[in-house]
């Protein structure tokens, strides 16, 4: 069993950054991560993930955020940069428990979930 603790978000300006960490314990983050992002009556939107070498990324944060973890994968982190209002979520992450496809890298169908973290972004 996995528990993903999410932290680091916060209240930034237009044109700001945050790093969000994901820190798991119980396991280290062996498969894939990921990060998501809703807000209220919307759906969860997939951000950001990581699998292997392999990293794929939403276009709308294309270019101003990266996921990376640490070396000992039991944290995961979202640097985002220049940041814009239309950002502010609640971002979640997420990890997988086994080895999936890399099509799957954006499903939200995952087998563990943080609580997550609130981004606001002000103009």
């Amino acid at each position: 069993q996995v528990q993903l603790v999410e932290s680091g978000g916060g209240l930034v300006s237009t044109g700001g950054s945050l790093r969000l960490s994901c820190k798991a314990s119980g396991r280290a983050l062996n498969y894939a991560v990921a990060w998501f992002r809703q807000r209220s009556g919307s759906e969860r939107e997939f951000v950001a993930g990581i699998k292997g070498s392999t990293t794929a990324y939403a276009d709308s944060v294309k270019g101003r955020f990266t996921l990376s973890r640490d070396s000992g994968k039991s944290t995961a982190y979202l640097q985002m940069n220049n940041l814009k209002t239309e950002d502010t979520h609640m971002y979640y992450c997420a990890a997988e428990g086994k080895v999936i496809n890399s099509s799957l890298l954006r499903s939200s169908q995952k087998d563990y979930w943080g609580q997550g973290t609130q981004v606001s972004v002000s103009s």
